[in-house]
């Protein structure tokens, strides 16, 4: 066994009888490179990744090709979800060559951790226009040793453009208006036919489609709503939804959601169920209801750790094949059902004889076929058959490491899908996540970042503090209990003394932390929505429910930093235009009194189809802040009565669930 033999990582574990003598990300992997004045090969890959596997098995696992590795470099391998902060210095390094980019993300650095050249994936032989692996590894160590100056060229550009991409640029103004053009513009790259952008690969790309449900808050124009409904709806239909045990791929190869990418992600899953939630409050289609309480069922039976938290993912592989856990044949289908139910399922699911996928077939409803409410009982009833049998098959790995970040936005979701669904039970889900994180990976009031087997990495990332403020904040407003609000406003101030950045943002890692070549602040969203864009809904959310008008100061400052490094690519920070459209309306639902009649305006409330909507329940007046716009409006009122509320300006009080309807409908058409 290598060094990896004690890592938490399970991706890291993975590697461990590797001939490779890898080394995980510390300083003394960087002190045997200075010592043995060997470049350093950097290796980052993550578990559930198809194409890591691949080169491990080709290249990590084969002794000739570790021998000219051993010789020639000192090799560190990364797991980018429990070192996020490595992947995105090295990622824009690698971009900046020009590269894609991607995993696995093989990166070529001096002893002091400075990038020269990188790619992805090599093969162990060439082809495909692609050099053998072991070519790289020679011509590389070769122009180090030579002292080539090409290397010196590149790391000097690299670490320029590193540092250029950290400065704040001048001032930019991006209001509603702006907001508008940017969604009207990613209406006209919607794919008209399957839903989603259009081309292949097609990912969820949830930060485009919430910004899409916005557009349509704000305006009341149909087409936005539609086409991010489209969206959920192919997907939903496709084979990158587990039409089996539930649950979303990380994406879909070709165009129109039927041959995924088979891992599965908490993160993706997260981030869908939450808009699941909002398209079903909306359209009451049966569909997306079905597709949350699916997911939920998928997490609780095969994502749930010891301790109650969820683990990071499922990989795509399973006996050394790409999505075999997940495909059948009409011979399977037919020995699981029998003749009459397998003809059924198959015609409805896509089930043919010579497969519609590599001579097997993945389930589907992607073709348009009647169904009344007996077929889909007859179906579900099929489903569970089918599951029970494919539960007999060797299972995909399952990296069970406990990421905070990931986490908290799984737990947000829950508390905000729970009402709009009725399943009020997920509450309790998402809190028994929130008390294992709390109570398991805290150190004197501050967060970790990733926990196994009970060995924490430590400090946490400011993407962890993001995404547990936004859980605390989900769950205060799910439950009304105040020790989630006092919570958020710890962790805030912990973000605040260890990541905030001179130009307003928030940098990834703790002052404290371990250093880096340079200390990452990136502001586009990646596969989850840019931490940066969190904190920034976040503070809005803190400063309407404190009354603390600094947190509102805070955000603008936010916004005032980052708004020029977003405007040149509009595109990638969809995520911080989300959060400038809550700051700019900033909805509430302030609900005062107790009783029946509260508790109907309060599920009434929770159940409404509006992104990041604020609700606060008070017993009196008197709990809201002296200059709050509904104090004088609420101190006159006599029974149960909800305010709805926008920047200085709040509605008359409504005393039942049908006025509070009418009431939002207004604001919205008063914003449009």
């Amino acid at each position: 066994m290598n060094r990896l033999k004690d890592a938490a990582s399970p991706y890291l574990i993975q590697h461990k009888d590797n001939p490779v003598d890898w080394w995980q990300w510390e300083p003394a992997a960087f002190a045997e490179a200075r010592r043995s004045n060997r470049p350093i090969l950097l290796s980052i890959g993550y578990a559930a990744c198809h194409w890591c596997h691949v080169m491990a098995h080709e290249s990590f696992e084969d002794a000739a090709t570790a021998a000219v590795m051993n010789e020639l470099f000192v090799n560190i391998k990364v797991d980018r979800e429990e070192r996020p902060e490595v992947d995105q210095i090295y990622m824009s390094a690698l971009q900046q060559l020009g590269v894609q980019g991607g995993w696995p993300m093989t990166m070529f650095l001096d002893p002091e951790g400075a990038p020269f050249w990188g790619g992805t994936y090599f093969p162990r032989e060439a082809k495909y226009g692609q050099p053998a692996f072991t070519e790289v590894l020679k011509t590389m160590a070769n122009a180090y040793a030579s002292g080539d100056p090409r290397i010196a060229q590149n790391r000097e550009a690299l670490l320029h453009r590193l540092r250029e991409k950290a400065r704040p640029a001048g001032a930019v103004t991006i209001g509603l208006n702006e907001l508008d053009d940017v969604a009207t513009r990613i209406l006209g790259i919607m794919d008209p036919e399957h839903g989603g952008l259009q081309g292949s690969p097609k990912f969820p790309n949830t930060p485009f489609l919430e910004l899409l449900w916005r557009a349509y808050e704000r305006s009341g124009r149909q087409r936005f709503r539609d086409a991010a409904l489209h969206a959920l709806d192919g997907m939903s239909e496709g084979g990158i939804y587990d039409h089996i045990g539930g649950g979303y791929s990380r994406y879909s190869v070709d165009d129109h959601w039927l041959v995924p990418h088979f891992e599965k992600m908490l993160y993706d899953n997260a981030q869908i169920l939450d808009l699941l939630g909002l398209a079903y409050s909306q359209t009451q289609a049966d569909l997306f209801r079905a597709r949350a309480e699916e997911t939920v069922g998928w997490l609780e039976r095969e994502m749930l750790t010891e301790g109650g938290a969820f683990a990071a993912s499922l990989d795509a592989d399973s006996e050394g094949h790409e999505g075999k856990y997940y495909v059948w044949t009409l011979k399977q289908v037919l020995d699981a059902l029998g003749a009459a139910d397998a003809e059924f399922f198959a015609r409805h699911y896509d089930i043919v004889p010579f497969g519609n996928w590599e001579g097997v077939s993945i389930p589907n409803r992607l073709k348009e076929t009647e169904r009344s409410p007996a077929d889909e009982l007859r179906l579900a009833m099929l489903r569970d058959k089918l599951l029970a049998v494919r539960a007999t098959r060797i299972p995909p790995g399952r990296d069970d490491k406990v990421l905070a970040d990931w986490n908290g936005l799984m737990i947000a979701a829950l508390a905000n899908v729970a009402p709009r669904v009725h399943r009020p039970e997920w509450v309790e889900l998402a809190a028994r996540a929130f008390r294992f994180i709390t109570e398991s990976m805290v150190r004197d009031g501050r967060l970790g970042h990733s926990w196994r087997t009970g060995k924490l990495v430590f400090p946490g990332l400011s993407a962890d503090y993001a995404a547990m403020i936004g859980a605390a904040l989900a769950l205060h407003q799910a439950t009304g209990d105040a020790a989630y609000l006092d919570q958020a406003v710890a962790w805030q101030a912990t973000l605040e003394a260890h990541h905030a950045a001179e130009d307003g943002g928030y940098y990834l890692t703790a002052d404290d932390a371990e250093g880096l070549l340079v200390r990452p602040q990136a502001t586009a969203d990646d596969a989850v929505t840019n931490p940066n864009a969190l904190i920034a809904r976040n503070l809005v959310r803190l400063a309407t429910l404190t009354g603390d008008e600094a947190y509102r100061a805070r955000v603008d400052r936010l916004f005032e930093g980052l708004l020029p490094r977003a405007a040149p690519q509009l595109y990638g920070h969809a995520g911080l235009l989300n959060a400038l459209d809550t700051r700019l309306r900033a909805p509430e639902i302030v609900i005062v009194g107790a009783g029946p009649e509260a508790e109907a305006l309060f599920a009434a409330a929770r159940r409404l189809p509006r992104a990041d909507m604020v609700i606060q329940r008070i017993a009196d007046a008197t709990a809201l802040p002296p200059d709050h716009p509904a104090q004088a409006k609420a101190a006159s009122v006599t029974q149960a009565a909800a305010f709805v509320c926008a920047g200085a300006v709040c509605s008359l009080p409504v005393t039942d669930t049908a006025g509070l309807i009418r009431a939002v409908e207004a604001r919205a058409r008063a914003e449009a």
